[in-house]
């Protein structure tokens, strides 16, 4: 159901009972001396009290203000009530308004689902909970209270005797009793604090013998609840009193998910693993699934508890936990469902439907309306036994925690005690099931094309176990999968996305270093034929190999879905709930009663927040929250926008982006004065305009399935066919292969046939390696991270006769007969290949192919007959490959001879034999440049540590525009998992890469910040990252967890650079400027990220800002400035006044304090010049570097310049002495310009270069 925007905790009060029509008749009837016992009545709405709602309307925005309480009362008719029915009662004409997504038609059978029935003894009151979902799926909640009242007529009670024929008669009929149902409405699921209230309120009816006292008494209820606002997504809960308790409602987690005011291990009281494990692959599988109880309360509850252990799949199909007698008929329907049915209508279920599950809440069984059994896929194994695991740890029984407690006096107290326990519970059981599903789903992700929004359904399902497909088969098909699959594809970081990082194994934090074709281990090989009866060793995906040579071997226990969360992780440890106590409620609710309510609690929030520590910027925003729709609904709408301007700099992820429009637009052109002259709010409400007139990109959301192509192809096509099959992702090399495969061709294109042999020869090569059998012994000599990637057949070599395997380390032979392993050479001690021709006795020539090796004397010979040349383009680009990785430091080379060498493989079988060789050699890149090698330097190779790729999961590299090393723990600790050294490495077009500095594994594959390039980063104390923006944003990142929920919009232009203050002193409060292109300088508080001042600098683009000495010093394309920490300018260099050079301009500047220096370089020059900062007339000294087109960038470490420059085809770093002005060294390592450059600790340096090349080198100092 969709509500409005300000709302409080209370939808709506609805009182639902018998007509007074009817209660009168069943008097007359009793009297009368007819029996009226178990009567069934027709319940009827008799009250509805809704909440003031906000219009719609600029308009009706001041009406909204002075709305009065809106409430109809039922008369004694027959007719229907609609929300849009006006009733009068005692002469008084109310407003009604029931919101519209609540159904009076149906909901008085919904709070009376075994029928209302008129009963002679009093029964015990009892509650319920109800979900009402609306065509679009939007749900809201309801908890109904049956209460029990003697029958009262008119305004008295029924009398214990009667008169008749004017004398008193002994007669003394029994007394009558029925119930009225209270069903509280809400859009937020809170059933533990609804139910609450309404006990509070049962207090009270108790005591009240008048059915007008009963009626006044609800409509102060629901004005009550109707005042309370509901807590914003986080830590903090929002308390009030009613009566003599305190009710707490509990925030959500974050805002993806749903609240939690619910007991969650209910489900595990009531289910063996077994059987709740079948309910979820119900629910996975979207099955007809009907839920059984004598308990009308336990429907809801259990049912509520199974949707959130899927999270994040969402149920897409009909929820409706409970249903009277009169919808039974809805189990007849013949989509899936989930559905709540009386345990008295079980065999009636059972024998009118066919293939629905049956589920018994009460005996804790699941069966089929056809059979006992359940025909339904199993869970797989590996996850199952994971959470069976996991539920054996769980402590589900509250008593047992109270043993060593005292007996509370209390009942607030021990209420608070029991909240904590759930609350903790409920974390771990949350976490639970979360694993659950990452364990179950943690492949997905290797079977998806981004690019494309493409799901390889196929290849997945070919990649589960064979027993576990049944399973993924189904659920691959269902509604629920798909805005799963759109989530993963949009890469949302969500708690999934969260635990499926933290619980990745060795080898697939491995595959975050690589990018290619993907075989199974050689050690997985092993566990899967040598140990197929242990299950739980055998990994559900195909790894890619370790290019690492010195990584240690992955040994079994770490592959995937056998590392999981730690138990300390799992472990929630309860703690004090952070609250915010709303005053008490006002006596009456006349309007400036309500008013004055809402201004009490805007005072409460502004005391709380003069009390926060000004670093806790998550509890800041949830206290701003709350003011914002407080002062919304004291129509301030000014002072909204400002909490709504202090979210974007305390937590940007709870902004109510829809009450942000509306605020604007019901803004009156005096308050839109006022806001033109405050620049946050004039920014605010210029965002919001400018966000409207911009046509919304379309976004194709849809997730298409692979399937092979039907027409022929152009370059462009085969591309994305490529790309969208997760063959290849790089473009240079599916344009290579597209020339292999067109090879004579006159017309550039590939027909349909052609590929879909490619494409069958490529995937029948996978099932091969997948299903190949190793000689036990194989594996004790070859590493376990080693894939087998090609086999040869039965061959005669110099070594036995055998089969050659190639591995990316090796190549080995498998002798035959004697089964055993011979190594025939790695790739990197290849000296020498060749194919050799000799004539045999039958005069026939017969090709064999020689490799010698710098480690044996012998060389090996293998008559491989047809399969040489093949072979013999295999190992030259593996040698090419080996030999270029071990000179650059950079395993890409490996993993793109690979790529190469498969591509090979898979042409030369699709293609006729006369061309096939041929074509194949065209994908031989490496080799070719192997034969024209291009010397690394000596200096390169000794300083060069590793290279690393940010551009892995991209179709083409992007350039690295800015680094930034973040310190961390090496070792990963369960207490804090995410102090773990990281680089952060910043892209184009918004994109943010982050690495495991640690290992120099992707820990981040792609955090989106906006659209345009960033420019610059800053960390600070291990906490935050600030990152500045060409839309002149700066963006801040939680450098621990990796989420982003904050932002500094008060620049105009685009944001070049940061510079952090040290702190003099341990009470000063840390401070960082910030400059943009257009000359701003703005001052940040840290801690409160207030703007302190700001000031201009009049320059031409300023780029970049340092602190020294309490000096700022401003680098711009046509100066470089020293002005004082207000603004004020002191000095000034200025270009050199040659009109030759004219279009040069600064490109940046380093200030060496204890020398007295400035360095300062151009884009267009070659030289450093060195300035001594007394005298800024002209330079001191100059370092000319050599065979340099211009400087990009530098920075200082220890004793050194480190210059990044560009040159033809390749950027160079120099390494300058600051005390001898030489160059110590001159280092190349890249192909393109060297954009960036950042320290780790001083021991190492960092640079990123340009698209052309898009990596970065990690050099020693």
């Amino acid at each position: 159901m969709s509500g409005q925007l300000l709302s409080g905790l209370l939808e709506a009060c609805i009182v639902v009972g018998a007509s007074n029509d009817k209660l009168r008749e069943v008097y007359e009837a009793q009297q009368e001396g007819r029996g009226v016992r178990h009567l069934v009545l027709e319940p009827e709405v008799l009250q509805v009290h809704a909440p003031t709602h906000v219009p719609k309307t600029n308009e009706n925005y001041e009406e909204f203000c002075h709305q009065r309480r809106r409430s109809f009362l039922r008369i004694p008719e027959k007719q229907v009530v609609t929300p849009c029915d006006v009733q009068k009662e005692e002469g008084v004409t109310e407003d009604v308004s029931v919101p519209k997504d609540i159904d009076l038609v149906a909901l008085p059978h919904l709070c009376f689902p075994g029928g209302l029935e008129v009963s002679c003894e009093q029964r015990d009151d009892r509650f319920h909970f109800l979900v009402f979902t609306d065509v679009c799926g939007d749900q809201t909640h309801g908890v109904v209270l049956q209460h029990y009242r003697p029958i009262q007529v008119g305004n008295v009670f029924q009398e214990r005797s009667t008169q008749q024929n004017g004398h008193w008669s002994d007669f003394r009929p029994r007394r009558l009793y029925t119930a009225y149902g209270i069903c509280v409405v809400s859009k937020h699921p809170y059933y533990n604090a609804l139910r609450d209230c309404l006990s509070c309120l049962l207090d009270q009816l108790k005591t009240c013998k008048k059915m007008r006292d009963f009626k006044e008494l609800v409509r102060d209820f629901s004005d009550k609840l109707a005042l309370v606002p509901i807590p914003p997504p986080g830590e903090l809960h929002v308390m009030f009193n009613l009566q003599s308790l305190m009710i707490v409602l509990p925030p959500r987690e974050d805002k993806d998910q749903p609240v939690v005011d619910l007991d969650l291990h209910l489900p595990f009281l009531c289910f063996k693993p077994r059987e709740l494990l079948q309910i979820i692959t119900g629910i996975l599988t979207e099955q007809r699934l009907v839920l059984f109880s004598s308990d009308w309360a336990r429907l809801t509850l259990v049912a509520q508890c199974f949707m959130l252990y899927i999270r994040p799949l969402c149920w897409q199909l009909p929820f409706v936990p409970i249903l009277s007698h009169q919808m039974l008929d809805f189990v007849m329907a013949p989509t899936g469902f989930l559905m709540g049915c009386h345990l008295n209508h079980y065999k009636e279920v059972a024998t009118e439907t066919d293939d629905s599950v049956l589920i018994n809440i009460d005996d804790g069984t699941v069966s089929s309306s056809q059979s006992e059994c359940v025909d339904l896929p199993n869970v797989p194994v590996d996850a199952s036994q994971c959470f069976e695991t996991r539920w054996a740890g769980l402590q589900l029984h509250y008593d047992l925690d109270l043993i060593h407690h005292g007996t509370c006096t209390n009942i607030n107290d021990l209420r608070m005690h029991r909240q904590q326990w759930q609350q903790s519970l409920n974390g771990e059981i949350q976490k639970m099931m979360l694993e659950l599903m990452v364990n179950i789903f943690r492949d997905v992700t290797d079977h998806l094309n981004y690019e494309h929004r493409v799901f390889n359904t196929d290849e997945f399902l070919k990649a589960r176990y064979p027993k576990d497909r049944p399973f993924y088969k189904k659920v691959l098909e269902t509604q629920i999968f798909q805005p799963f699959l759109r989530d993963l594809l949009d890469r949302k970081q969500d708690a999934f996305a969260r635990m499926e990082v933290h619980t990745r194994s060795d080898i697939q934090r491995m595959k975050s270093m690589t990018d290619g074709p993907r075989r199974p281990t050689v050690m997985e090989l092993v566990s899967k034929y040598c140990n197929s009866e242990n299950r739980s060793q055998k990994t559900r995906q195909k790894s890619l190999p370790n290019l690492g040579e010195e990584r240690n071997s992955v040994v079994l226990s770490q592959l995937p879905l056998k590392k999981g969360v730690s138990d300390t992780l799992l472990k929630v440890q309860p703690k004090p709930a952070l609250m915010f106590k709303l005053p008490e409620f006002p006596s009456s609710f006349a309007y400036h009663c309500v008013q004055q309510y809402y201004k009490d609690v805007v005072n409460l929030l502004e005391r709380s927040i003069v009390c926060v520590p000004q670093d806790n910027s998550t509890l800041l925003a949830r206290y701003y929250y709350l003011r914002c729709f407080m002062n919304a609904f004291c129509g301030k709408r000014l002072e909204a926008l400002r909490d709504i301007n202090n979210l974007y700099k305390t937590d940007i992820d709870i902004l109510p982006g829809e009450l942000v429009k509306r605020l604007v637009h019901s803004l009156t052109k005096e308050e839109r004065t006022q806001a033109e002259q405050c620049p946050e709010l004039k920014h605010l409400v210029g965002k919001v305009k400018r966000e409207e007139e911009q046509k919304p990109a379309e976004s194709d959301k849809h997730v298409k399935k692979f399937s092979l192509p039907k027409s022929s192809m152009s370059l462009e096509d085969f591309v994305k066919v490529i790309q969208e099959s997760g063959i290849v992702k790089q473009v240079p090399t599916i344009r290579q292969l597209f020339n292999a495969l067109t090879l004579g061709q006159s017309q550039k294109q590939i027909n349909p046939e052609l590929f879909r042999i490619f494409y069958t020869v490529w995937k029948e090569t996978e099932a091969e390696a997948e299903q190949m059998e190793l000689p036990e012994g194989v594996a004790e000599h070859l590493d376990s991270s080693e894939c087998v990637y090609k086999l040869s057949s039965s061959v005669r070599t110099s070594l036995g006769v055998g089969k050659i395997a190639m591995s990316q380390k090796r190549l080995f032979l498998l002798t035959v007969g004697r089964q055993g392993f011979v190594e025939i050479a790695k790739f990197r001690d290849i000296e020498h290949v060749e194919v050799v021709s000799s004539l045999r006795r039958s005069l026939r020539s017969m090709k064999s192919l020689r490799i010698k090796t710098c480690m044996k004397k012998d060389t090996f010979e293998a008559n491989l007959k047809s399969e040489c040349d093949l072979w013999n383009l295999i190992v030259r680009e593996m040698w090419a490959g080996r030999t270029m990785a071990d000179e650059h430091k950079d395993p890409q080379y490996v993993q793109q001879a690979l790529t190469n060498v498969l591509l090979m493989d898979a042409v030369v079988g699709c293609l006729p034999s006369q061309k096939a060789i041929y074509a194949a050699s065209k994908l031989s890149s490496l080799d070719k440049i192997r034969q024209a090698p291009v010397m690394v330097p000596t200096t390169t190779t000794e300083t060069l540590q590793h290279k690393i790729s940010p551009s892995l999961d991209l179709p083409a590299p992007e350039a690295v525009n800015a680094l930034l090393y973040i310190p961390g723990q090496l070792t990963v600790s369960d207490s804090d998992p995410d102090d773990i050294p990281k680089l952060f490495c910043a892209l184009s077009q918004g994109k943010l890469v982050v690495f495991d500095a640690a290992t120099w594994s992707i820990e981040q594959q792609c955090i989106q910040l906006g659209t345009a390039q960033l420019n610059c980063m800053l960390g600070l104390n291990r906490e935050q990252v600030w990152i500045g923006s060409e839309d002149s944003v700066i963006y801040i990142i939680n450098a621990r967890t990796l989420s982003y929920n904050k932002q500094l919009t008060e620049h105009r232009s685009d944001v070049m650079d940061f510079a952090l203050e040290d702190r003099k002193s341990v009470f000063s409060q840390a401070q960082v400027y910030s400059c943009s292109v257009d000359g701003t300088v703005i001052v940040w508080d840290v801690p409160t990220l207030k703007m302190k001042r700001q000031f201009h600098v009049t320059c031409d683009r300023l780029s970049s800002i340092q602190i020294y000495n309490g000096s700022l010093w401003c680098g711009a394309r046509d100066c470089i400035t020293e002005l004082k920490k207000t603004g004020l300018q002191y000095r000034k260099i200025c270009l050199p006044q040659d009109p030759k050079k004219m279009e040069t301009y600064f490109s940046s500047f380093v200030r060496i304090p204890e020398s007295g220096q400035i360095w300062t370089c151009y884009a267009d020059s070659s030289v450093l010049y060195v300035w001594n900062d007394k005298d800024f007339t002209k330079p001191q000294n100059k370092v000319k570097l050599p065979h340099s087109y211009g400087i990009t960038c530098m920075i200082r470490v220890k004793n050194q310049i480190w210059v990044g420059c560009q040159s033809r085809m390749k950027g160079k770093i120099f390494v300058v002495n600051i005390e001898e002005l030489s160059i110590e060294k001159e280092l190349l390592a890249h192909t393109d310009s060297v954009l960036s450059l950042c320290t780790a600790e001083d021991r190492y340096v960092l640079s990123g270069s340009g698209s052309q090349d898009g990596k970065i080198a990690i050099w020693k100092v």
